[in-house]
Parts: C-alpha cells; structure tokens; sequence
C-alpha cells in the first residue's frame, strides 16, 4: 500500500534528509540518509507519479554509506548510478536496481517493492572474470596459476558452502562452510550475487567477497557453476564469461577419479551434473569464451590471452 503524496513532497523530503532525486519512466526516486540517522541508514521512497502515492519498498544487498553530496544518474530503465563526492573513486560508484531480473525476481517471491544495491566496476580491465566448467576439468588449477603469476591484478572471491570441509580445505580460504540456515537467510535478503544447489549442497556467491576484492583495486575471479553464472549473467555485474570444457568426457572422467576424494555414487552424481553443464555450455549470450583445457599449459596460455596479459610474470616471492 501506497501513503497519499500530499503529506511527503519531493522538496522536503530532499531538504531535511540530504539526498538526492532521479525520475525514471512514471516514478521518481528518493535516495539518500535522514539528518537524524547515522550515515549507516539509507532512505529510499518511490513516488508514483501517476497516481500519487508513495512506496518504501524492500532494499536487498550490501548498501553504501552514503556521504552528504551524492549524484543520481540514470542508466536505463533497469538501473540507477549512484556516484559518492569525496571519497576514492574506487568506492564511490554504486548501482540502485530497481527493475534488473534479480529485482523482478525478488519482487515476485516477496510479495512487494523491491530494490538492490550493488557495486560498481570502473574500467572494461577491472571487470570481474567468471570461470566456469564441471568437476575435474581443471579450473581450480588455472585460477591458481593466475593468482600465483599475477597476485597484485587478480583476487579470488571465496564462495560460501553448506557442505563438509575436505582434508586440507580451510575456511575462509578455499571456502566459507556455513549452515544450512544462515545461507538461506542471507540468500532471502539479497546478500548474494549468485547460489545454486549442488549434489544436495548450497554454493553461493556473497555480493561482500566480490567487493571485497574490487575495493583491493583487484579483478575478482568467480570460479561458479552453470547455474551460477546465468545469476550473474542476468544481474547487474558486468562481468567476462569463460567455460572450461575437458578433450573428452572419458577424459573428465579419469580426472574425477584419479582425484580421489569421492565414492563412487559422489562420481556418477558429478559426471551426470557435467553432462548437463557441458550441454549448457552452449547457450547463447551465456558464455564470451570456450577453453579446452587438453594441456594445461596451452590452455593456460590461451586464457592469459582472452584476459590481456602479457608474457612478464610478477615477481611474486615476497608474496608467497
């Protein structure tokens, strides 16, 4: 339900809460903090313009804090630019979505007005990279590379995950181990970019880690799975799409079981799920790049190609 327009005018409620004002189609939005709140606490209101009435819609996402003098800018009908005056540019751009296919989505579970916060990306070279393909192709290996040969341009966003540590996995590095619970709540307020349910388990992608890295200066690497990448395909993250197929199925196969660290039914469980990634692999618009990775080091080097590198590693000692 919408409050009459009469008693909240635009004018006012800019004056005494310091924010900024952006019309898009039939609506203008209202976008900024109250004088009497924290800089932690944004206010939004949504005026209809045809009928009148005011919405305070749901805001999902990890929200800016948001300075005394900020710009509203309109992308398109999907989105709105928020630009932060003084501070690093690096941590002032942020979208508002208000009509992307997360919002839409979002707005059909709940019930109600929806927008979502996210950060924004300077510069085509700091697009994050997505890296998909099925268990045992080796993607996790050509990450590692990537980040071992150039550790000041890349950073790996840690994923969350319900299932079991793995020998050796520690959390927070090879990834966040959650609970069932707390995952499912985040997921229900729009903190996180991507999640999908595998083999009986929930991966997910928290808007927080791939800002994490952004605001190091850092190009995020996202190793997700198909059903992963098509969420960040359709959210607001301009971002380089990039499936690593094996030789051969036989191939992967052998891959999965030379690993050693699954039963036999955990195997055709991952073989028939990379079956399915594999036939998927081929949608349109989903993927910018397909990669054999039928040697490691060809592919390796092909992928340095798709990403611009040159041949001169960084001397990363001191690092590692």
């Amino acid at each position: 339900m919408g409050e009459e327009a009469v008693e909240f005018s635009v004018e006012k409620v800019a004056e005494d809460c310091k924010q900024s004002t952006v019309d898009v189609g039939d609506r203008t939005y209202v976008i900024g903090r109250s004088d009497d709140d924290s800089k932690s606490s944004i206010i939004i209101k949504i005026l209809e313009k045809l009928t009148q009435t005011w919405v305070v819609p749901t805001v999902l996402g990890t929200q800016p804090t948001l300075t005394e003098s900020q710009s509203a800018i309109p992308v398109n009908d999907e989105k709105i630019l928020i630009i932060e005056k003084g501070v690093p540019l690096n941590e002032s751009i942020w979208f508002l979505e208000i009509d992307t296919p997360f919002v839409k989505q979002q707005r059909k579970i709940k019930g109600t007005e929806v927008v979502s916060w996210s950060k924004g990306v300077i510069g085509v070279g700091q697009k994050p990279v997505v890296i998909s393909g099925p268990s045992g192709v080796g993607k996790g290996t050509l990450i590692a590379k990537l980040m071992k040969d150039y550790p000041s341009k890349f950073g790996f966003s840690v994923s969350h995950t319900t299932r079991s540590p793995r020998e050796k996995e520690i959390d927070g590095v090879h990834y966040h181990f959650t609970e069932r619970s707390k995952i499912e709540k985040d997921i229900s307020e729009g903190k996180f970019l991507e999640f999908a349910h595998v083999h009986g388990n929930i991966y997910g992608t928290s808007i927080e880690a791939v800002e994490s890295v952004t605001d190091e200066g850092k190009r995020c690497i996202l190793d997700i799975d198909v059903q992963g990448a098509r969420s960040v395909r359709a959210s607001s993250l301009e971002a380089i799409f990039i499936f690593v197929c094996p030789p051969s199925f036989e191939e992967l196969e052998k891959r999965l079981r030379a690993r050693g660290t699954e039963t036999e039914e955990q195997i055709q469980k991952r073989l028939k799920n990379a079956r399915a990634e594999l036939d998927q692999s081929n949608s349109p618009g989903l993927f910018d790049h397909l990669l054999v990775n039928d040697d490691l080091e060809t592919c390796y080097e092909n992928l340095k190609q798709l990403l611009s590198l040159d041949d001169d590693q960084e001397d990363s000692d001191d690092l590692y």
